[in-house]
């Protein structure tokens, strides 16, 4: 089946094209699905300029969203690249598929196996945010899983565009295409949310409330999550210089990404000596800090001596 056909078939239809490509991908090889794989990254590669101009128009439309989400939206040829490049990182990765965690003897004659397997098919609803289609659609790949994706409405168009590349990377391999599969409106959500015929798993990517929402409408297993604040927590025997750098990085290296630091726990036996540094830079870095009632007088304190310094200096 192709890319053009699969986007003209009803939601049930492609619940049912989804779950027999998913059943034909688990037994598949794991040669064959990192061959797969490659196939993707050379599709968005060839599609690259179709994929940003996509991009550039929905970010064009996406106008008043606040500052985070219009960057996890942006899509530009450097996070593309990072994108692509991470797609083969999955084919590099173990196959998750067939391994036998646990092989016991019970009996004579009766062995116990734990062995891993496919869920089948995935639903997946996420932010706005395109190159997470085609991690997802990556990962799917590898542990033999198909998946239906929906992403945020505002990036409708990057996302249709991804997945047409994905799809016509598979079409040249022995993974059938509609392993893949992209819905773009929000009836279609509420719908698939229904499938529990063709759909195993049910990940939500989203806000609390959301994730509630889905648990809350559908009879299909939901991997749900918490509030998601990340925290950092440097104990009292880290490297204070090592600390400050991973802080620096958690926290600005991509500040819209959900996982970027919110809370930073530091061991009261050497607070005194790493916050002041740590607040420095990440100061240089037009992070605002707001602290407990000790990291204040900490910080507090290690100002007043800067200034007593500079004006020693000056005298």
């Amino acid at each position: 089946m192709t890319a053009n056909q699969i986007a003209t078939l009803p939601l049930i239809a492609i619940a049912q094209q989804t779950r027999q490509a998913a059943q034909k991908l688990a037994v598949l090889s794991t040669e064959v699905k990192n061959q797969a794989i490659e196939a993707i990254a050379q599709a968005l590669e060839s599609a690259k300029d179709e994929i940003l101009a996509a991009n550039a128009t929905d970010c064009q439309i996406a106008t008043g969203i606040p500052k985070p989400l219009y960057n996890r939206l942006k899509l530009d040829d450097a996070k593309l690249r990072s994108a692509i490049a991470g797609v083969r990182d999955v084919g590099k990765l173990s196959d998750p598929a067939g391994v036998v965690q646990i092989h016991r003897q019970l009996d004579d004659g009766l062995i116990l196996k734990r062995i891993t397997c496919p869920l089948g098919v995935l639903g997946v609803i996420f932010e706005a945010r395109p190159d997470a289609a085609i991690q997802i659609s990556a990962l799917a790949i590898k542990s033999g899983n198909g998946v239906i994706l929906k992403g945020g409405q505002e990036a409708v168009r990057s996302c249709e565009a991804i997945v047409k590349a994905i799809q016509q990377g598979l079409s040249q391999t022995t993974v059938d295409p509609a392993v893949v599969q992209l819905l773009t409106t929000r009836e279609e959500t509420l719908a698939l949310l229904q499938l529990d015929q063709y759909v195993d798993l049910i990940i939500p990517r989203g806000s609390n409330s959301f994730v509630r929402f889905v648990q809350g409408n559908t009879h299909i297993p939901v991997l749900g999550h918490a509030e998601g604040i990340c925290h950092l927590y440097v104990d009292s025997a880290a490297d204070i210089s090592k600390a400050v750098e991973i802080a620096v990085d958690a926290k600005t290296q991509y500040p819209a990404a959900c996982n970027a630091i919110e809370t930073l726990l530091v061991h009261q036996s050497i607070a005194s000596a790493f916050l002041p540094l740590v607040a420095d830079a990440l100061a240089k870095r037009n992070v605002e800090l707001r602290g407990d009632e000790r990291t204040c007088n900490i910080l507090d304190v290690s100002l007043q001596q800067k200034q007593i310094g500079r004006q020693s200096i000056a005298i």
